[in-house]
Formats: C-alpha cells, structure tokens, sequence
C-alpha cells in the first residue's frame, strides 16, 4: 500500500451524503496558501471527478495521483495561478460508468448491458447538494464565472457535458483526454446541437497513444465552429506520445490550472 501523499491544508470530509444518488463518497477539500477561517477573502472553485486520484497515491488508481494539491502549491506560491479552492470528488467505484455518462450508451454489446446514463442525477448532487456544502462551509466565490470542473476520460466526458447542460453553474472546464467515443460520440451531436456558443472556458487535450484520440480533434474542430477561440476561451494540446493514464494527466495540472486559474497581474 503507498504512503498518503497529501499536500498542504487538506479537509476530508468522509462518507458524504447525497440523497439523489443514494449513495456516499469521501470528499476531500484543498484549501490554499493564505486561506484563514476568520478571513473573509473568498476563493474560486474547482471541482475534480475520481477524487481518489487527485491528491493521494494512497488512495489512487496503481498508486499513482495527479498531485494537484502539490502543483497548486507550488503555482499559488509562484503567484503563476490564482489561490483556489479544489474540491475532490471520489467515484463509486462500479456506479461510476453510470453516474458520469450523459445517456446510456453501450457498455458491453455482447451482454447487451448499456450504463443508466446517471449525469444529469450526478449532476444534481453536484449543484443540490455537494456545492452548497462548500460554499458554506468554505470562503468561495459562488457564482459560475468562479466555478470550474474537471476529469478525465468519462469524468472529462461528464465535465464537458455539465458544462453545456449548465453553463449558469460552471465556467471553467477541464478536459483531459475525454471520451469522445461514447455512445457515438454523443458529444459530437451535443455540441451541434447548441443554439450559440456558451461562456465556457474549456481546456482540451488528449494524447497521441491513446486509442480513437484523433476523435477529439473532432471535437475540436466542433467548438470552433460553435464560435470558441483557441487561445482565448480554449486551449487544446495534443501530447506526442502521451498514454490514458493518471501519470500522463499529473503532467497536465499545471498547464491546465494556469490556463484556467491564472493570476490577475500585480496579485499578491
């Protein structure tokens, strides 16, 4: 078993209910450099899919984490990123193909078992149930344009789809190598299917080993023509040789926090 990896001024909050889901994870809260309880400063929000693997080797999938709390460390000190708040959400291990998918694709075609398509109920949990946990427990900055999400794979997948399902909660998106191929690339369609483009700040990325990644070149090409702008409101890198595993999305914190979270010029 690895050693607890935990970095900084880390909060558990363990077995959290959701009566929606019927279900309790732990949850686990990084508070930045600075944050004082009888501080009034408030703080942007991230929240991060497979809570397990963001912070703690310990706990995360072949013991290796993203080390976000040690990036973000290192970025607030720096003055590179703005101070956040991150949020760690863990799955629930064999209902997680369930509650990240947006409809109920195919999970295995020879059983004919297909995932309950549980994004929108997760959803919920999120925004009715865990996110006003945090913002009154914790200094944050509430609204949407302070809010972001993020995974990988399904939990990237389920983060884009928040994204476009409720703009008026989450703004800053990070998607790391997401599953464009579900359910026939699904996410295609719901891209196009938008009426005008939303004020989503997304980062995209995928590696060049992972299988079917040129799909998310696909879904590139779709949101610059929904009207975002690459450098602007999106930034995608495709990283040569990169694989789908957790080793390969720790590089990409940094990146990705920088392009979301970067530091207002002349911020202490």
């Amino acid at each position: 078993m690895p050693k607890h990896t935990l970095t900084g001024n880390i909060k558990r909050h363990a077995a959290f209910p959701s009566k929606i889901l019927r279900n309790r994870r732990d949850v686990l809260v990084y508070l930045p450099l600075g944050y004082r309880r009888f501080s009034r400063r408030r703080y942007p929000v991230l929240y991060l899919q497979d809570g397990q693997n963001v912070f703690d080797a310990a706990t995360s999938f072949f013991g290796v984490e993203w080390g976000v709390d040690e990036t973000a460390q290192r970025l607030i000190r720096k003055n590179l990123i703005e101070p956040l708040i991150i949020v760690a959400v863990a799955n629930t291990g064999e209902d997680r193909i369930h509650e990240y998918a947006p409809t109920r694709g195919v999970i295995e075609a020879k059983r004919k078992k297909r995932s309950r398509g549980l994004a929108r109920s997760y959803a919920r949990f999120l925004i009715e149930e865990l996110k006003p946990y945090i913002d009154n427990r914790y200094w944050t900055k509430p609204e949407a344009e302070f809010t972001g999400l993020g995974g990988s794979s399904l939990g990237a997948l389920l983060t884009l789809s928040l994204g476009l399902w409720f703009p008026n909660v989450f703004t800053r998106l990070i998607v790391m190598s997401p599953s464009v191929w579900w359910d026939d690339c699904v996410i295609y369609k719901m891209v196009e299917e938008l009426d005008k483009k939303l004020p989503l700040k997304i980062w995209l990325d995928t590696g060049t080993r992972e299988p079917g990644w040129e799909r998310t070149r696909g879904l590139l090409d779709r949101l610059i023509e929904k009207g975002w702008r690459l450098g602007d409101d999106l930034s995608y890198t495709e990283i040569e040789g990169g694989d789908h595993s957790e080793g390969a999305w720790a590089a990409r914190v940094g990146p990705a926090l920088r392009f979301l979270f970067l530091a207002k010029a002349g911020k202490s």
